[in-house]
């Protein structure tokens, strides 16, 4: 399943998040001071999030959830006090561990299940829902809708995730970034069309059973989202 372009983007995404970027993801993450920017990345981020939840029953006991690319944990664990068994994965260890640490002691915590590893493992088992945040974007499309193919046969009822929609605005705050020196760049954010993408998952075989449901974009300053569901 994996390509040498998959292999080297995911080992530079674990670059980025373990080591050049840990820092400043886990004060963004956090509820201390951030600048004006960051301050629309995290508003965006938060509101991505909850639309996402909001997108699983509000109880979730019996429900088994993946939470692919977790990073410092939010979604995970309020997926885990509503009830869930969660298994919550990303390539960063360092991010994981501060994840594991952060929550450690609140309700919901003991039902996270927090590991390092990539997101395609589908030895994982089997989920109820699986939830993709902001974890599919660096990826090149085939790359992405592999991934997602992956997830689709181990998953009974719904894949939450986001990508980065094909807008003027973001085209051009991503032309502005790789004016930034290569060691302080994050990877490549790559920008989808909405129609094609919708296309490109219903003529996959893997998904003859699943229909496109809900979408949600957020638009908060620096960070531009869409959400998406996908039911079986």
């Amino acid at each position: 399943m994996s390509s040498v372009r998959y292999e080297t983007r995911r080992a530079e995404i674990e670059h980025y998040f373990d080591r050049t970027a840990a820092s400043t993801w886990a004060r963004l993450t956090s509820t201390e001071p951030v600048g004006r920017i960051r301050q629309t990345v995290r508003a965006g981020r938060d509101a991505m999030r909850a639309n996402l939840l909001s997108w699983l029953p509000d109880d979730l006991h019996g429900r088994r959830i993946l939470d692919a690319g977790c990073g410092t944990g939010a979604l995970a664990m309020e997926a885990g006090r509503r009830g869930a068994d969660v298994v919550a994965i990303d390539l960063s260890p360092t991010l994981v561990e501060l994840a594991s640490e952060r929550y450690r002691g609140e309700p919901g915590h003991e039902r996270i299940d927090f590991r390092v590893g990539d997101m395609r493992d589908m030895d994982l088992g089997r989920f109820h829902h699986v939830v993709a945040m902001d974890s599919l974007i660096h990826y090149a499309p085939e790359d992405g809708l592999t991934t997602l193919e992956a997830m689709a046969e181990q998953v009974s009822h719904s894949i939450l995730f986001t990508f980065a929609p094909k807008t003027p605005l973001l085209a051009t705050m991503h032309a502005v970034g790789q004016l930034f020196p290569r060691n302080n760049r994050s990877p490549a954010i790559v920008p989808l069309s909405e129609r094609g993408l919708i296309s490109d998952i219903t003529q996959r075989p893997a998904f003859a059973d699943w229909q496109v449901g809900r979408q949600y974009r957020v638009n908060s300053g620096f960070y531009i989202s869409n959400g998406l569901e996908l039911r079986r």
